[in-house]
């Protein structure tokens, strides 16, 4: 058996990585020129104002390099496609307001692209497996090929995102809820592992020339490191980018499946890795926030000396639509606090915690957590923080309730969040936005 080829090529602008990358892989390999192609990029989420792109987004000098090449190979049906989470879930128009802030209507006036907002297309029923369905982006399911092109990051609940779990992006808001269940078997990872089963044909390339740790989101740690990495492959693909921000694919339960469904092993035996050596370009990102022992506080609250307190680390339970929220108002906490004790509060979330003995006041985040504990009689205070997405004013007063008083605006201003936390990348020129653009 022929092995797996997988390309790693370090990337300068304008000098066609990414067409060097596909060819020495052989990534357009099950490519045809009349085929209708499906381009998803990742943009997890938008927000309409300056806020951090780099190793969150895709870059546009990627996306641009891959519709040119796609071109050169003659297709002519491209579509761009993408479901990324808004600000403001109740704004229209917003994906096509991402797109045209990335550039994409240029390669729409150039190249005839179509620009397909997940949300506002249909979703088809596919059944993955006995008693296990999804709703998938219908655009997808009549394609001929996918082209794939994840950015290279860590992420706090599944160690990695790249190509398979940037099939997520496909789902409806129902099927992604249901990624994020309580089944301790069929669990986050496994949900993950299911994706590829969705897929037509296809090519991987993991854009790499920004990466972050502690992702998938803004609030992360990126770095510039210049990669691309290619396949045909998408498993082979995910490994590669995987051992090259640090992780092996070993200790990641939703790629050892994909391996085990597809007869691979996960020690590279059967990949063949051109280019760029996975060993001189490796540099180790870090997947997740740190916790104490026992889970119950961030260690940087613990160094801040914050007492009285527990936040319980999140799981692989906890969606997106809770996340932001967590951290919004994780940041107020630490923002806030001026050194008294709080009175035995914890903030629960997700859809397995329980209240614990001996606080006096549990507040539950988002939905789930409220109906998981609806009957729970124990002796504490319980505070609700109703919705999904949660109720910003429900959160205002649990806030209010330990002595943090807060405007409910604040929770849903991704605005400011993003331009506050644009502010550290001032004079930093390796963190250029101009990768962000199309000319």
């Amino acid at each position: 058996m022929n092995p797996i080829q997988v390309s790693i090529q370090k990337f300068t602008k304008n000098q066609g990585t990414v067409k060097k990358a596909v060819q020495d892989s052989n990534a357009f390999e099950n490519l045809s020129s009349n085929a209708k192609v499906i381009v998803k990029p990742n943009i997890v989420v938008w927000i309409n104002g300056p806020y951090p792109k780099w190793g969150v987004i895709t870059t546009s000098v990627v996306m641009e390099e891959t519709v040119r090449l796609l071109a050169e190979y003659g297709v002519t049906d491209i579509s761009i496609a993408e479901g990324s989470l808004q600000s403001d879930p109740n704004e229209k128009n917003f994906g096509q307001k991402a797109f045209e802030s990335l550039g994409y209507k240029k390669l729409k006036d150039r190249y005839g692209v179509k620009l397909l907002d997940v949300w506002e297309q249909p979703f088809e029923k596919v059944d993955i497996e006995d008693g296990l369905s999804l709703k998938v982006n219908a655009d997808l399911m009549e394609s001929d090929f996918l082209v794939n092109l994840p950015v290279l990051k860590t992420h706090a609940q599944v160690k990695v995102s790249l190509g398979i779990k940037n099939l997520k992006g496909f789902l409806n808001v129902s099927s992604r809820k249901k990624c994020h269940n309580a089944d301790l078997e069929k669990d986050l990872d496994y949900m993950v592992s299911r994706l590829p089963k969705l897929l037509p044909p296809s090519a991987t390339i993991i854009d790499g020339i920004f990466t972050i740790e502690r992702g998938p989101s803004f609030d992360g740690r990126p770095r510039r490191s210049d990669l691309i990495i290619a396949s045909s492959n998408i498993l082979a693909a995910d490994m590669t980018g995987a051992k090259v921000i640090g992780h092996e694919p070993s200790d990641i339960p939703y790629l050892s499946r994909v391996a085990a469904d597809q007869g691979m092993k996960t020690d590279f035996s059967n990949i063949e890795v051109k280019g760029e050596k996975i060993e001189s370009v490796q540099q180790f990102h870090e997947h997740t926030f740190p916790f104490n022992a026992d889970n119950t506080l961030p260690v940087s609250f613990e160094k801040m000396g914050i007492k009285g307190l527990k936040f319980h680390k999140y799981d692989s339970t906890l969606c997106t639509y809770c996340s932001g929220l967590t951290g919004m108002i994780l940041s107020i906490i630490a923002m806030s606090y001026k050194g008294k004790p709080y009175n035995d509060v914890e903030f629960l979330t997700g859809k397995r915690l329980r209240p614990s003995s001996g606080m006096k006041k549990s507040v539950l985040v988002g939905q789930c957590m409220c109906a998981l504990n609806k009957d729970h009689d124990g002796a504490q205070e319980i505070v609700k923080i109703n919705g999904c997405p949660p109720n910003p004013n429900d959160a205002a007063l649990a806030l209010k309730g330990i002595g943090i008083d807060v405007d409910p605006s604040a929770f849903g201003n991704y605005a400011l969040a993003g331009a506050y936390l644009m502010e550290q990348y001032k004079d930093k020129p390796e963190f250029d936005p101009s990768f962000y653009q199309i000319d």
